[in-house]
């Protein structure tokens, strides 16, 4: 652990992130984050926005491997079809 810190929850449950670990981790007003609560202990995880050329080379190698397997556009828009009669 880098740094370490205290804070204390307000009335409305707001808790304020020590502007050193702020500083640490890089973290920006608006910054998301996924809250865990197990018992005594309570856990932030920041959400980041995916990279968009990783997300790039997974829609490429996708492509790729349908192309493989013989899948056509077709194919997908029946699928969808498909699947949204069932919904």
């Amino acid at each position: 652990m880098k740094s370490v810190a205290t804070t204390r929850m307000s009335s409305k449950g707001q808790v304020v992130i020590p502007e050193s670990i702020r500083e640490d981790l890089g973290l920006q007003p608006g910054d998301q984050f996924v809250v865990v609560g197990q018992g005594d202990v309570v856990i932030l995880k920041t959400l980041a926005a995916p990279d968009t050329r990783e997300y790039d080379n997974l829609v490429r190698k996708a492509r790729q491997d349908a192309r493989k397997a013989g899948l056509t556009k077709a194919h997908v828009r029946n699928a969808v079809r498909r699947a949204r009669r069932k919904s």
